[in-house]
């Protein structure tokens, strides 16, 4: 399983820079979901990755299409609703795509449309969404039986859940607060990459 450390859009630009570049090592992939700031701040951020040396191939760009254009981000993520991935891919074949789905049909259709991955939750209880219903794990058995594209998984995915997400063959998980809410990030994403070697042992 791969981890990907997704922002949480609760912290100053270098506070965040500095976080993402300490764990860069431990996780495989950093989604920078930043919708409240504005889109110099978020060239600030990028600028401080890349002098940070974080790996552009790491980085991966929630909805700014246009962002990770000019930076040179290959990775785009797409929220739910919003652009599909057939519109983005039609314009720009060259970037790797991933898509939000809270459902089997909703992966399956991200697929059809030219998706590179799917994030599918939320799995389990989230302050995040709090009141909300989780969305469970059956649908992802569902999902592995037949798509083709790696199924990622987010929402309340604390370190003694890994488990249960490899025994339903999650391709990776999606870890917001469990992360860049920790006192110390880096030991926390240490924690998750520690708990997904375990899993694979089993």
């Amino acid at each position: 399983m791969k981890l990907m450390a997704v922002t949480d859009d609760c912290q100053p630009i270098l506070a965040l820079a500095q976080k993402i570049i300490q764990i860069q090592q431990s996780v495989d992939y950093i989604q920078i979901r930043e919708k409240t700031k504005t889109i110099k701040e978020v060239i600030t951020l990028l600028e401080y990755l890349d002098a940070g040396e974080v790996p552009k191939e790491k980085i991966i760009i929630n909805s700014l299409v246009d962002m990770a254009l000019y930076s040179d981000i290959p990775t785009v993520h797409l929220p739910e609703i919003g652009f599909s991935v057939q519109q983005v891919k039609e314009k720009f074949q060259h970037l790797n795509i991933g898509k939000s789905v809270h459902d089997y049909t909703g992966a399956m259709e991200a697929e059809r449309q030219g998706a590179d991955y799917v994030l599918y939750g939320h799995c389990f209880e989230t302050n995040s969404k709090k009141g909300k219903v989780p969305n469970g794990l059956s649908p992802i058995n569902e999902m592995k039986k037949n798509l083709k594209i790696p199924v990622f998984t987010i929402g309340g995915i604390h370190v003694d859940r890994v488990l249960a997400l490899h025994d339903v063959n999650a391709d990776g998980i999606a870890v917001m607060s469990g992360i860049f809410s920790a006192t110390h990030p880096f030991a926390a994403a240490n924690q998750y990459r520690e708990a997904i070697k375990d899993a694979n042992k089993l």
